[in-house]
């Protein structure tokens, strides 16, 4: 098993406004990936939901893509 994105890079926080990080999680609809694809653990996986929200909210990612 792999371990996670943000434990490997030591990252204790995910930053709602660093779009660039988010993207790679995301598939080309704008959707979350799940945990089997990004290989990122529970904890960090419901940090990185509550990124994306955040940044969805403030207008940083779009909430779909056509």
């Amino acid at each position: 098993m792999t371990q996670c994105f943000f434990s490997q890079n030591n990252m204790k926080y995910v930053d709602h406004k660093d779009v660039e990080i988010l993207k790679k999680f995301l598939n080309p609809h704008a959707r979350l990936l799940s945990r089997v694809k990004t290989g990122v653990c529970a904890k960090n996986q419901r940090k990185l939901a509550q990124a994306v929200k955040r940044a969805r909210f403030m207008g940083l990612l779009p909430y779909i893509t056509r």
